[in-house]
């Protein structure tokens, strides 16, 4: 295992097409759980040149139109142009709706333990869960920088100060380690589109972004750029518009993005777009709590956590911890605390999490939030998966 290195993880805006797919597939999540938490959902979306199309199979007692709520998500987006516009843009839908399963509506809340045992994974994947103490948030510095830059440069489009910025932006932090402890700031790069060619000049352009974006996201962290650190704003000039007149999108397709920004594994599988009865989504989130935790209560300064679930199954059949040597105890013995203390169980994690019933908690709806800025190592959301209220037991 190597002790000095450099990383790079990258982060795009609520604008970048394949950002603008997952908050559109989450829309529909979340619109389906506030007028039915027992819906079951699965939706895709696709976005390119003035076209939107959208894959959905739902059983729900509810109904909703796609085509109106993605529009609206586009138009929230920031897309108002001729090349690609919210209201005028052709959306196509296939729209499944699956056979009415009235065993599958039960209501975890009022469920005891030997039900919930009852009620098995209904898919089969491997999910980790990554935590360590670099962060804040414990989070790789990687993904915790590029995403706090995207999200200024969204921010300070939305508030108009820098108006000739385009909906669609990424980011990439590179960040120095020895010891495999972040030491400096390697590289720093913005991508950002602009609604006119020729309006500001590139120079002009650089001086703002760097001066309203990148400055500013590292006035509270302890690592900070340097007289070495290599700065690249827009290298190939001007970005004119970007989006899906640029480049097509896709959901689930920034999966590094949505965690651990490719410093820990992830499911190949996608997260956003699916109702919280997907183990391939709610079981990453469960194993991301079960690091955190062990990170919090002081077990290891890193871990990652493996959960990997069988069709037919509620349990996990197998649970593993990498702690890279960190540990204070050994992690076949983090492994067992893990067993014995978090509840990995599908229906399991609905309850203790209370996935159904976010959506009608939280204005503005709960899983379309996540689609953007990352599905862990959130701090602006109080997402029950950031919670450190299990390391106590876990010491215990």
């Amino acid at each position: 295992m190597k002790s000095d290195y450099i990383f790079t993880s990258e982060s795009v805006t609520e604008g970048h097409p394949d950002k603008l797919c997952d908050t559109i597939s989450d829309a529909i999540v979340d619109s389906f759980l506030q007028k039915d938490p027992m819906a079951k959902v699965i939706a895709e979306c696709g976005v390119s040149t003035s076209i939107v199309f959208i894959a959905a199979r739902f059983a729900s007692i509810s109904s909703i139109d796609f085509s109106s709520l993605a529009r609206k998500v586009i138009t929230q987006a920031g897309y108002n142009q001729s090349s690609f516009n919210g209201n005028t843009c052709s959306i196509i839908t296939s729209i499944k709706e699956l056979p009415f399963d009235e065993k599958q509506r039960f209501d975890e809340r009022k469920m005891t333990d030997e039900e919930i045992e009852y009620v098995p994974a209904k898919n089969q994947v491997t999910v980790f869960g990554y935590a360590c103490k670099q962060t804040p948030a414990f989070m790789p510095l990687p993904i915790w920088l590029a995403h706090k830059l995207s999200r200024r440069l969204a921010s300070v489009r939305f508030q108009k100060k820098l108006p000739y910025l385009a909906p669609d932006g990424k980011t990439q932090v590179a960040v120095e380690y020895k010891n495999r402890k972040p030491y400096r700031i390697q590289s720093i790069t913005v991508l950002a589109s602009q609604e006119e060619q020729n309006y500001p000049s590139i120079n002009k352009l650089r001086d703002d972004i760097m001066d309203e974006i990148v400055k500013p996201i590292f006035i509270d962290e302890s690592i900070k750029p340097d007289d070495k650190t290599l700065i690249f704003i827009n290298p190939e000039g001007a970005f004119l518009i970007g989006g899906p007149s640029v480049h097509s999108g896709l959901t689930g397709r920034k999966n590094a993005i949505d965690t651990y920004g490719e410093y820990s594994r992830h499911s190949g599988s996608a997260l956003s777009g699916k109702d919280p009865m997907r183990i391939d989504r709610t079981g990453a989130y469960a194993a991301r709590y079960a690091a955190k935790n062990i990170v919090s209560s002081g077990l290891a300064e890193e871990c990652e956590v493996q959960l990997s679930y069988s069709i037919g199954q509620s349990r996990p059949v197998s649970i593993q911890v990498e702690s890279f040597g960190t540990g204070k105890i050994n992690d076949e013995e983090l492994s067992k605390l893990l067993e014995r203390n978090i509840d990995f169980r599908p229906v399991g994690i609905l309850k203790n999490f209370n996935l159904r019933y976010q959506p009608s908690l939280l204005k503005g709806g709960f899983y379309r939030k996540l689609a953007v800025y990352g599905h862990v190592g959130r701090m602006d959301i109080g997402l029950p998966w950031e919670l450190t209220d299990k390391a106590t037991d876990l010491l215990a």
